[in-house]
């Protein structure tokens, strides 16, 4: 079977796809939230569009995982499990300390000065911790795309989706947070295995407090297996 015939993601630029983007970021930012039903008759009009486009963008999205479809009823926004937590924040580890090694042996004065300025937000006394949410994806992802490794990026990429979904779910409840200072400060010396450390611990102390914030009931619409 052809690639072809197995691919049936719209076109770059159709209706479909710009339902798709719309109805993820609203996804990734929570205005549809886990467990959240989404008949299609609803969806197309918040979407101003007609139902075809929405069933093409839902069926992507459910392919993705972020919905699970109900048989001629809609779609519900897939709920989050611990099980999911735990995997995705395995995957994560492989991935950005694959990235933080090979950045760390590469990185410029320039490419440090643009993290730890994307990062200053978490220095601001009484930042908005939206601006905090957004400056984590953008440092996390930004040394992925340091690593130049294009299948690493795009893998991660997806992965940071996932966890800025979480971010975004358990800031709501929880405003703690998990600073970079020790990840940028050895990708800086080129510190290469002092960069894999930091970011495993970066990263095990953000599943800790996912996982803290979930066994206290503070996060919404989460499965425990």
């Amino acid at each position: 079977m052809s690639m072809k015939a197995v691919s049936k993601k719209p076109k770059k630029g159709s209706e479909a796809d710009r339902v798709y983007r719309l109805l993820k970021s609203w996804i990734l930012n929570c205005r549809f939230r886990p467990g959240d039903f989404l008949p299609e008759v609803e969806v197309a009009a918040q979407c101003k569009t007609s139902r075809t486009p929405v069933r093409e963008a839902c069926n992507r999205l459910a392919e993705e995982k972020w919905l699970s479809r109900i048989h001629n009823k809609g779609y519900i926004v897939s709920p989050i499990s611990v099980v999911e937590i735990m995997e995705v924040y395995q995957y994560r580890k492989l991935l950005e300390c694959f990235a933080a090694e090979r950045t760390a042996q590469i990185i410029t004065p320039a490419d440090i000065a643009s993290l730890r300025k994307i990062a200053a937000v978490e220095k601001e006394p009484n930042a908005d911790i939206a601006r905090i949410v957004e400056a984590n994806f953008a440092v996390h992802a930004g040394i992925g795309r340091l690593a130049q490794n294009q299948r690493v990026f795009d893998q991660l990429t997806l992965t940071l989706e996932y966890v800025h979904r979480l971010d975004v779910l358990s800031t709501q409840r929880n405003t703690e947070w998990v600073p970079h200072e020790h990840i940028l400060c050895a990708l800086e010396a080129h510190d290469v295995k002092g960069a894999q450390a930091a970011m495993a611990e970066h990263i095990d102390t953000a599943r800790d407090r996912m996982l803290r914030v979930f066994f206290r009931g503070e996060m919404p619409n989460l499965q425990r297996s």
